[in-house]
């Protein structure tokens, strides 16, 4: 059995679903986090999720990769680490963490919560690389391909601890982007910078 079946096993999909923040229904069924889905649109069975509004659909591996943006190696280490698996262990011998503890649950909340943020301020960074990189060696240079230089490297640290790490350090990370509201002034800086990539892009294409 590879790694990868092993994961798929051993974690169901309305388990992971639940884990990341998704609030799933008695019968299975969750509001889409991958279109604007006011209404339950997206079935979670033990091994696999279809959303019936946008399409969406594929095992847990897959799930927690669209949910973060990341590649499938990436969403399985993630997995195998917020679920405890050790692939030196038999299936049988694998005790998955139960949470009870309301604390613990806002904890991963907040955990999601703090990786969408980054995913999502890295996903721009990546952006101003490209778009606003410096025409000639002369030229002055763009705020944002400055903040790209200076933060890119950082923001894919933090964010590969918090997929990555043990416990302890995540509950570090997490403590300190909510201090002085840094997550969520940087959640509000997002979207008002989208509001403004979209119009940039909307006047390129006119």
């Amino acid at each position: 059995m590879t790694w990868f079946e092993l994961i798929k096993q051993v974690v169901r999909v309305p388990e992971a679903a639940a884990y990341y923040g998704l609030q799933v229904s008695r019968n299975g069924m969750v509001c889409c986090p991958f279109h604007d889905d006011r209404h339950p649109s997206m079935k979670l069975n033990e091994r696999y999720f279809y959303c019936f509004g946008c399409g969406a659909t594929g095992d847990v591996i897959d799930l927690v990769a669209k949910l973060f943006g990341l590649s499938n190696y990436e969403a399985a280490q993630k997995l195998a680490h917020d679920f405890g698996i050790d692939p030196d262990k038999p299936p049988a011998a694998i005790a998955l963490p139960k949470p009870k503890s309301p604390l613990l649950k806002a904890y991963r909340q907040e955990e999601v919560r703090c990786l969408r943020v980054l995913c999502d301020y890295l996903h721009l960074l990546e952006c101003w690389k490209v778009r606003h990189a410096p025409k000639a060696p002369e030229g002055t240079l763009d705020d944002r391909f400055v903040e790209t230089c200076q933060m890119m490297d950082y923001v894919e640290y933090l964010a590969d601890l918090l997929i990555a790490a043990e416990l302890e350090q995540r509950v570090k990370i997490v403590e300190i982007l909510n201090k002085d509201d840094l997550i969520a002034n940087l959640e509000g800086r997002l979207k008002r910078l989208k509001k403004e990539e979209v119009t940039y892009e909307e006047k390129q294409a006119a």
